[in-house]
């Protein structure tokens, strides 16, 4: 049966940041993920997580100023020294929590920059953080994004960034496939998640249109989590949609999967 992890950064966030960990504990959830650790401390974090009895499965590597847009600089051939910095900080973090893989995100593409710039600043920048995360027992991941939500982001397909994991050449770099970004940018999500299954290490959902809970849209979730379930796939599914209403009134469709 497929095991779903509470996206805090998105869910209960009717609530403050640290409370929400009591708030996903009581609606059934056994693990969380959110974007970015860093504005808490390490002891803060690990209190929450042991005194609700959750685990941590998910978050990602520093991705510049936040609140400005930016929204990762993997990519940024300027921002090497800032990127690698950030992998350490990463660490520091994961090895505390107990988080076994981070995310990396791409980041937009700069303005006035080659192309092969951005992608070879890319790949050298995941050689690196990948390398370093092995060494630590963290897996890396990178996720394709759509281009409607977050226009001019580089990595938007799951065959691109399939193309630069083996440009990367590392067996500690694998494919984050948010099904929301997928249905947007692709489609043919089944096929997809079967046939790039030894490649994917953590999988997120939300429905499309809206971004909001599985049954509010156009993705056929019973069959999907079926589909995800009978394929062998036995990591975590991060739910990181936005709550149509309030967090609680829209968690009808995890009632049968609660552990």
């Amino acid at each position: 049966m497929p095991k779903f992890a509470a996206n805090l950064t998105m869910l209960f966030n009717e609530v403050p940041f640290m409370d929400r960990f009591a708030a996903a504990k009581a609606a059934g959830f056994e693990a969380v993920e959110y974007l970015f650790p860093y504005a808490y401390t390490k002891e803060e974090l690990t209190l929450a997580l042991k005194t609700h009895g959750l685990e941590q499965v998910l978050h990602n590597l520093p991705a510049g100023n936040w609140d400005a847009g930016e929204r990762g600089i993997a990519c940024h051939p300027d921002r090497v020294a800032e990127f690698r910095d950030g992998v350490g900080r990463a660490i520091t973090y994961a090895s505390a929590l107990g988080c076994p893989q981070v995310n990396c995100l791409a980041g937009k593409i700069p303005l006035d920059v080659n192309i092969t710039d951005v992608r070879n600043t890319f790949v050298e920048n995941l050689r690196y953080a990948a390398g370093r995360l092995k060494g630590a027992g963290i897996r890396l991941l990178i996720e394709p994004i759509n281009s409607f939500d977050i226009p001019g982001f580089f990595l938007t397909r799951t065959g691109q960034a399939i193309e630069i994991m083996d440009e990367v050449g590392s067996d500690n770099l694998y494919l984050q496939y948010d099904i929301y970004h997928a249905q947007r940018m692709e489609g043919e999500l089944g096929n997809t998640l079967k046939n790039r299954l030894s490649r994917i290490g953590h999988i997120q959902l939300a429905d499309n249109p809206g971004r909001n809970e599985p049954g509010t849209g156009e993705i056929n979730y019973p069959w999907l989590l079926k589909h995800i379930d009978a394929i062998g796939y036995t990591g975590w599914i991060g739910c990181e949609y936005k709550p149509a209403t309030d967090t609680r009134a829209g968690l009808g469709w995890f009632a049968p999967y609660k552990l």
